[in-house]
């Protein structure tokens, strides 16, 4: 369930991870990574925000557990 939709374009880097296992049993097998970015994310509420993002991502299987770690204001400031 999404509480928050991304808006616009990710700017991401690499970090390490340690849930390749559990990724790998939930989701399949692939080359998983732990991303994190920076977009601006719409709330349920209709406010627009810009936040720091972090997910899960191999490759042919896409994106998985996006949460949002912090914000940094609206977009329109």
């Amino acid at each position: 369930m999404s509480f928050f939709e991304i808006i616009s374009e990710i700017i991401a880097v690499t970090t390490g991870i340690r849930e390749a296992k559990r990724l790998r049993k939930q989701c399949g097998r692939g080359r998983w990574r732990k991303l994190k970015g920076f977009a601006e994310v719409r709330l349920e509420d209709g406010s627009i925000h810009v936040a720091d993002l972090r997910w899960y991502e191999a490759h042919g299987i896409g994106r998985k557990e996006f949460k949002i770690k912090k914000f940094f204001g609206t977009a329109d400031e």
